[in-house]
């Protein structure tokens, strides 16, 4: 409760509950397929598999996707 509270809704304005749901469910999204965990060593709690190790050409490609309006930046090799 804590965590959603301090790194979500402290930074926005909620105006009604269907807001509240949306920010909510995008932020637990977030929290349990992206966001690293010290707990568990740095790892995601529902973590896709091992990632491969990326080549140059790979790590040139990355793009920065905004969640919740910019408040939360989350990176991914682009396309």
């Amino acid at each position: 409760m804590r965590t959603v509270r301090s790194e979500c809704l402290d930074w926005l304005l909620i105006w009604n509950r269907r807001q509240l749901e949306k920010v909510l469910t995008v932020y637990v999204e977030h929290y349990n397929s992206a966001r690293p965990h010290r707990g568990i060593n740095l790892g995601v709690p529902a973590a896709q598999g091992e990632p491969t190790p990326a080549d140059l050409a790979q790590i040139e490609r990355i793009e920065r996707v905004d969640v919740l309006g910019g408040l939360v930046h989350e990176y991914r090799h682009a396309a």
